[in-house]
C-alpha cells in the first residue's frame, strides 16, 4: 500500500512537470509574437517619419543662394502700345480742332451781329431825315386843314413808319424836361432861366433816336444853366 502511494506521488510529480513544460512552451511564442508586433510597429513608425521628412524636404523652398530683389514686388511701368499712343494723339488733335472751331464760330457770330447792327444803324440814319420831314410837314398843317384827306393820309403814313421803326428796335430819346446827359443829348444852346432847374433840357430842336442799346442820333437840345 505504501509502495503504491509512493508510485502515485511520483506519477503526479511527473505529470506536474509535464504540465509546467507545456505551459512554458506556449508562453514563449506569445512573447515572441508580441516582440515581433512591437518591432513591426517601430519599423512602420520609422518609415512614416522618413516619408514625412522627405515630403517636408520636397515642399521646402530651394535655397539657390541668390537673393530675390525687392523690385520684383513693385509693378513695373507698362509700356504704352503704339495704337494707344495714336488714339491719344488723335483725341488731343480732335479736342484742339473742336475748340478752335468753337472759338471761330463764336467770333463769327459776334462779327456778324456787329455787321448787322452797323448796317441797320446806317439804314436808320438815312431814314431819320424822312421822319423829320414828316414831323415838320404835319406841324405846318393849319388847324382848319388837319381833318382833310391829305393831312389825314400823311399822318397815317407817319404812324405806319414809326411803328415799323419801333418793331425794328428803334425808339426816340426822351429829352424834354429831363436832366442833360451828354451820352444822349447834344446841347447847342444854353440859357439863363430862373423857372427851370439847373442843367435841365427846356427845348428840343431835333429828336434823337436809339437802336437797341446804342445811340443812332443824339438829341439836339437847349439847356438851362
Amino acid at each position: 500500500m505504501a509502495k503504491k502511494d509512493k508510485e502515485n506521488i511520483e506519477n503526479e510529480a511527473v505529470e506536474a512537470e509535464n504540465i509546467e513544460e507545456n505551459l512554458t512552451e506556449e508562453s514563449e511564442p506569445v512573447a515572441a509574437s508580441d516582440n515581433s508586433s512591437s518591432d513591426e510597429n517601430s519599423d512602420e513608425n520609422e518609415k512614416d517619419d522618413k516619408s514625412y521628412d522627405k515630403s517636408s524636404d520636397e515642399n521646402a523652398p530651394e535655397d539657390t543662394g541668390e537673393e530675390t530683389p525687392d523690385d520684383e514686388t513693385e509693378e513695373k511701368p507698362s509700356k504704352k502700345d503704339k495704337k494707344d499712343i495714336m488714339i491719344e494723339e488723335l483725341t488731343d488733335k480732335y479736342k484742339r480742332t473742336f475748340a478752335e472751331f468753337d472759338n471761330f464760330r463764336k467770333r463769327s457770330e459776334k462779327e456778324k451781329a456787329a455787321m448787322f447792327e452797323i448796317g441797320a444803324k446806317a439804314i436808320i440814319e438815312k431814314m431819320l431825315p424822312i421822319v423829320d420831314s414828316f414831323e415838320r410837314g404835319l406841324a405846318t398843317v393849319p388847324e382848319e386843314e388837319k381833318g382833310s384827306p391829305f393831312a389825314d393820309g400823311m399822318d397815317k403814313v407817319y404812324k405806319q413808319l414809326m411803328t415799323a421803326l419801333e418793331e425794328a428796335g428803334v425808339k426816340p430819346i426822351e429829352a424834354l424836361n429831363a436832366e442833360f446827359d451828354p451820352n444822349f443829348h447834344n446841347a447847342v444852346m444854353h440859357v439863363e432861366d430862373e423857372n427851370a432847374g439847373e442843367n435841365i433840357v427846356i427845348e428840343e430842336f431835333q429828336k434823337g433816336y436809339m437802336y437797341r442799346d446804342s445811340v443812332v442820333r443824339h438829341s439836339m437840345v437847349k439847356v438851362a444853366n
